[in-house]
């Protein structure tokens, strides 16, 4: 493609943005329960994010920072989820740190306002070779 000649201009035309995935809920949320149980974030930034009994749970949990590495930063490199009911999903994922991978289970519940929270987090037994 050539330019007009009388063009002095050297810049291009902006490139299209890629589109952006969009992530499922329990995907997000195995992403949010990850930086907060590796120590990245604090427990209160799931404030808003939990109802019920959640919230405590990661209060309980996060103190520990269960899946904070010493090496490879932790990363989701599964997540699956079953929905119950309309409105109600419970997930699990699998959070692997360099060769270790543990579990991590919970439950999501859609509130009348149409955000998703979660209400349960569950942790997989001790750190086990991938």
């Amino acid at each position: 493609m050539t330019r007009p000649g009388n063009r002095r201009d050297q810049r291009r035309p902006a490139a299209v943005p890629a589109q952006r995935r969009r992530f499922k809920p329990h995907e997000l949320f195995a992403e949010r329960l990850l930086a907060v149980l590796s120590g990245e974030r604090p427990v209160h930034w799931m404030l808003n994010h939990t109802v019920g009994h959640g919230y405590q749970q990661l209060v309980e949990l996060a103190p520990h920072a269960p899946f904070q590495a010493h090496g490879p930063r932790p990363v989701v490199r599964t997540c699956r989820a079953l929905p119950l009911s309309p409105g109600v999903v419970e997930a699990s994922a699998c959070i692997g740190a360099g060769d270790q991978v543990r579990a991590m289970a919970f439950r999501l519940e859609r509130g009348s306002d149409l955000r998703w929270r979660c209400a349960a987090v569950e942790l997989g037994g001790e750190r086990q070779p991938a």
